[in-house]
């Protein structure tokens, strides 16, 4: 027996919705038709939902293993679904560090079991993250990562990161980088050195520690032939980089996250709750603006959620002294669809497509594409619902973030992994 997605509404190639039904079969999309015969099937009716390919974030924090305060495997899998997401890849800024084959194994084991998103683990590129000395790529990539980073950390030495791509290129990885070059911080900064920082007479984050390692690995990518992919970017001066990277042919792509497509430093709150504070900072408006410019004209690949889940005791430390990060697996579309799709900034099949068939296609993944014969991960999603995002209701651990109680519309209700339902609203609440 099979299931039947009964009435839904997909995208079509010239961007439009059209009413659909779709057939899962096994784990697969078997057909996809205005009508189709349900006798012997499990139908849901979708009465005219938005049907998707799941949703695929390479950007997630799921702190398991050392930080399961935080956020565990099978919590952060959960609120990946909840969000629509199918597939996530996890960062490696755990303790231990995912830098082996037995970590690699064990997260991959983990999910699994959990039963949720599909999880992806990246591999270190240095020893625990110390930029030092090389993982074992090849290990690695036997065992099953994603890719390449330090995330958390830049790698602070050129000829550590042109080795490293040297050896990426050799295995077929992805090099993918947290791009901050500590030389340029100021002990306790929190903020962009822009206006909030100057306003209350605090050191700033410059852009250009963002920047200059964003320029220099886009030489080095040019000289191996390595993808490089830039993670969370954040600074104009960073977008102008990848888009000059591009033009030259270097094989180069970028992601951005929902929060500095939307926020910038103007907005943090006279407070400075530390639900504002991440890395990259919120910048100016101009970043902003930038921002959204290299995503619409496609200098940026992807979004990316950076989804970073903390204890709410840890964020009550105030701005100097709490980590950076907010969650946003479960806010990402609704805010993007609300903010950018409503607005008339991007199309729905702009926004679909910088979550789903770009990041597959980019990083070689057999996901995001919705079609005949293609694996069966889907998301339902509800465009005329709106509610407040409500961080009580989160399946994260993670509460902080800036936009609890923001009204949004296009919240997803139904999200299935490799033919499974994984989640499905309507059963949760009755």
């Amino acid at each position: 027996m099979g299931i039947v997605l009964r009435n839904g509404r997909i995208l079509n190639e010239a961007g439009e919705l059209v009413k659909r039904d779709i057939l899962i079969e096994h784990n697969r999309i078997a057909k996809i038709a205005e009508l189709l015969d349900s006798e012997g099937h499990e139908v849901i009716e979708l009465a005219g939902k938005f049907l998707s390919a799941g949703l695929i974030d390479v950007h997630v924090h799921l702190r398991e293993p050392g930080f399961e305060a935080k956020e565990t495997i099978e919590t952060g899998a959960n609120a990946a679904v909840h969000g629509g997401f199918t597939t996530v890849a996890c960062m490696p800024n755990t303790r231990p560090v995912i830098d082996s084959v037995e970590i690699v194994r064990s997260i991959l084991d983990k999910a699994s079991a959990a039963g949720k998103a599909r999880v992806l683990p990246y591999g270190a590129i240095t020893q625990r993250q110390l930029g030092k000395e090389l993982t074992d790529f090849a290990a690695l990539k036997a065992a099953g990562i994603f890719a390449l980073t330090d995330d958390g950390v830049g790698v602070q030495s050129s000829a550590m990161m042109k080795k490293a791509m040297q050896q990426a290129k050799e295995h077929g990885l992805s090099i993918v980088a947290h791009c901050e070059d500590d030389d340029l911080l100021i002990p306790g900064a929190a903020l962009h050195d822009g206006i909030t920082a100057a306003r209350h007479g605090l050191p700033g984050i410059p852009s250009e520690s963002e920047s200059i390692h964003v320029g220099r690995d886009i030489l080095l990518a040019e000289q191996t032939g390595v993808h490089y992919h830039v993670c969370h970017i954040s600074a104009k001066e960073s977008v102008r980089l990848v888009r000059d990277g591009k033009r030259a042919g270097v094989n180069v792509t970028a992601e951005v996250s929902p929060h500095h497509l939307l926020l910038c430093d103007e907005d943090i709150p006279d407070d400075l709750d530390a639900r504002w504070k991440m890395n990259p900072p919120l910048r100016s408006k101009e970043d902003r603006a930038a921002l959204l410019a290299g995503l619409k004209d496609g200098t940026i690949d992807m979004i990316a959620t950076d989804h970073a889940p903390h204890t709410e005791e840890e964020k009550a430390k105030g701005l100097e002294r709490a980590p950076f990060g907010i969650v946003g697996s479960e806010t990402a579309f609704p805010l993007l669809y609300t903010h950018l799709v409503l607005t008339g900034e991007l199309t729905l099949a702009e926004l679909v497509a910088k979550l789903t068939v770009k990041p597959a296609e980019i990083f070689g993944l057999p996901y995001g594409r919705l079609a005949e014969g293609e694996l069966a991960d889907l998301t339902v999603i509800d465009l005329e619902s709106e509610r407040e995002i409500d961080p009580a209701r989160f399946a994260s651990k993670g509460r902080n973030t800036p936009f609890a109680g923001w009204r949004c519309k296009g919240w997803p209700v139904l999200t299935i992994v490799d033919g499974k339902v994984v989640y499905q609203q309507e059963k949760e609440e009755e």
